[in-house]
């Protein structure tokens, strides 16, 4: 949970120190970012009413008599995504045409008009907070000297009036002061380094990288034979069944919360600064959630469907998405309430314990929890294709998730010793946020491509269908005239004056960048300019005031100056 790039506290840091100021790092970062995914998911769930759920209600569906609660169904169907939960408006599976069928407006082009805009508003909304937060980050940051002075003297807010507020801003300014030495002694100590210290470091950060690209690989190595195993399938008893079906949450969960710790002590061997630290070992961690993630969808989509399952693959598919999610609010779950708060209160009870020596104190580490956030959203996004309910999932699991962590941060948490600076860090975040959406948008595209002619059962809207024909009956429906519309703008006539608009916008808004740097540096100029011309100005202020008290001293000079004057004819 990193601060967003409009926040005004993007010179934060990510730990503080005590207890207070964990949560003064807990109400810039976490909630903005929590917060923003919430809206988002709400926005996409404001979109499936209005789209699918919407005209599936007052149009009807075939599935109604599926809705009831039968004799084979139990409470292990919600964890499961089986039995009722499968026959559900859950799933991709309970959508059909009903009553609404005509050519340019039925339930599979209004399903399918639904996801695209999901994707659609995402895209944009995601591009445009990466793009004002880099442009913040570039204007604030490294691009603008900040000197020790202006932290101390015009660092403190006078609109506070509360002592706790006092002593968590002051906690805020000594830890930025503490950084901001930090850096200035690794700079120094960089520019330091000989030849051989050099290529000594830059040997080891190449086998450090190696060991990271052998761990990838045996993660990636471990859910594919996680994958496989869990698709078999298995009579075996209740408790065998279940652990089978979550096996493959279950291996990516464990990777993903193992590795990322990993990465996160072999950074700290590569003599990088605290803030590149933080950044390469999301960088790494981000790669190995995303990959993990799609190497699991590339196996599902390869896997024909069995016909005895009586699951079409898209229900299979949006079953095992919400297996995801579920998980993963249970793995909170059991972390904050069966694994923290027990070892924190065997810490108060029992602090000279070996066990309790042995494990150390729980931290609370602001930036994977950024990475789960990402990895929640991107199920989320992968997901609503085959489970158009997962967004409200996501909200609610979203809200418990927060107020677990709330309680882990400030019951069973102390603070991160290793600080790091929310604005570095938020346009990560949000770039982050993008890969899994491109992600997540390529995800059916290559399940289409996958699918192709195979033989597989069919069901939801586009039963017996695909998408391009149910497009293809809508084009040809339409008068001549919009049909010739809609065959230039797909035909490579357009793409020529596509490509000149494209390098017109892009040029324009090249040349804008470049006159706002320009104006940036002027700017910047008159500043240092100012401040040279207040302590020239400062300086004169001081001779002058230092002039009259030294009356002895300048009284002789006068005098030797009018002796002539008087003795003129």
């Amino acid at each position: 949970m990193e601060a967003e790039p409009e926040h005004q506290q993007e010179e934060g840091l990510g730990s503080h120190e005590g207890g207070g100021s964990q949560l003064v790092a807990l109400e810039t970062d976490a909630p903005q970012n929590s917060r923003y995914l919430i809206y988002l998911n709400l926005l996409h769930c404001a979109l499936i009413g209005g789209f699918i759920l919407g005209p599936t209600g007052f149009y009807g569906t075939n599935n109604r008599e599926s809705l009831r609660f039968g004799g084979n169904d139990s409470v292990l169907d919600f964890l499961l995504g089986s039995g009722f939960l499968a026959r559900s408006p859950v799933f991709f599976g309970f959508y059909t045409r009903g009553s609404l069928d005509l050519d340019c407006l039925n339930t599979p082009l209004l399903y399918l008009a639904g996801i695209l805009s999901i994707i659609v508003l995402s895209l944009i909304m995601v591009v445009r907070r990466t793009t004002v937060g880099y442009k913040h980050t570039w204007m604030l940051e490294k691009r603008t000297s900040m000197n020790v002075s202006f932290k101390v003297f015009c660092g403190w807010d006078y609109s506070i009036q509360h002592s706790e507020s006092a002593k968590l801003k002051q906690s805020f300014i000594r830890n930025d002061l503490k950084l901001f030495l930090e850096e200035m002694m690794f700079n120094l100590r960089k520019a330091q380094r000989t030849l051989g210290q050099k290529l000594r470091l830059y040997l080891l950060r190449s086998v450090l990288n190696l060991i990271v690209v052998f761990l990838l690989g045996g993660a990636f190595t471990l859910i594919v034979f996680s994958t496989n195993v869990s698709l078999k399938e298995s009579n075996d008893v209740l408790v065998l069944k279940l652990f089978l079906h979550y096996l493959s949450p279950i291996t990516i969960t464990f990777v993903d919360l193992v590795l990322p710790q990993v990465f996160r002590k072999i950074s700290s061997f590569e003599d990088y600064s605290l803030t590149v630290q933080v950044n390469v070992t999301l960088v790494r961690s981000i790669f190995l959630k995303l990959a993990s993630l799609g190497i699991y969808l590339f196996f599902l989509f390869k896997t024909p469907t069995s016909v005895e399952n009586r699951l079409c693959r898209e229900n299979q598919i949006g079953i095992e998405m919400y297996k995801l999610c579920i998980f993963n609010f249970l793995t909170t779950f059991c972390n904050t309430f069966l694994v923290n708060f027990p070892r924190k209160l065997l810490q108060k009870k029992r602090p000279n314990c070996l066990l309790v020596r042995l494990c150390g104190r729980q931290r609370f580490l602001i930036p994977f929890k950024v990475l789960d956030l990402v990895y929640i959203q991107t199920v989320l996004w992968v997901g609503v294709y085959y489970c158009p309910l997962l967004p409200m999932i996501g909200v609610v699991s979203l809200l418990a998730i927060f107020y677990i962590q709330m309680f882990d941060v400030l019951q069973c948490c102390e603070a991160e010793q290793r600080m790091f600076r929310a604005s570095s860090s938020s346009v990560l975040f949000h770039f982050m946020l993008l890969l899994g959406l491109l992600m997540a948008a390529a995800a059916p595209i290559i399940d289409f491509h996958l699918v192709g002619g195979t033989n597989t059962i069919s069901c939801g809207p586009l039963k017996n269908e695909t998408v391009l024909t149910v497009t293809h009956t809508c084009v040809i429906s339409l008068p001549s005239s919009v049909q010739n519309v809609l065959k230039y703008l797909s035909s490579q006539a357009f793409v020529l004056p596509l490509l000149l608009a494209e390098v017109i916008i892009l040029t324009s808004y090249v040349s804008r960048g470049r006159a706002n740097q320009k104006a940036i540096e002027r700017l910047k100029d008159m500043l240092i300019m100012c401040s040279s011309d207040k302590r020239f100005l400062v300086k004169q202020h001081a001779t002058l005031m230092r002039g009259p008290k030294n009356p002895n001293r300048a009284r002789p000079a006068a005098v030797e100056q009018k002796k002539p004057r008087h003795g003129a004819p």
